[in-house]
């Protein structure tokens, strides 16, 4: 028999603050990844702007283990919802999903 795992109490500190990404960029070292959040705007067909708002570093380990979890829930969202499609990626995109 296996012992029970830790009791984990979930907290949020006091400057916790949710907001809304469309724009996630990746970049990457051997010792973490980089993952910047922003808003894409655009004003005009040839111009658009990203405002980063937050910069959050994981270790490649937690990068793993992100990329596990969002698998199972994206493939939960779309046994619910229908598939979701994307907009196909352009030539050297640069790690920017939008």
């Amino acid at each position: 028999m296996t012992p029970p795992g830790p009791k984990i109490q979930l907290q949020t500190t006091p400057d916790y603050r949710e907001n809304y990404a469309n724009s996630v960029q990746v970049r990457l070292s051997l010792w973490d990844f980089m993952l910047t959040f922003g808003r894409v705007a655009q004003a005009a067909p040839d111009s658009v702007s990203i405002q980063n708002f937050q910069g959050i570093y994981v270790s490649p380990q937690q990068a793993k283990a992100l990329l596990n979890v969002l698998q199972q829930n994206v493939t939960q969202y779309e046994s619910a919802f229908g598939e979701i499609r994307l907009e196909p990626q352009t030539p050297g995109g640069g790690g920017i999903v939008q």
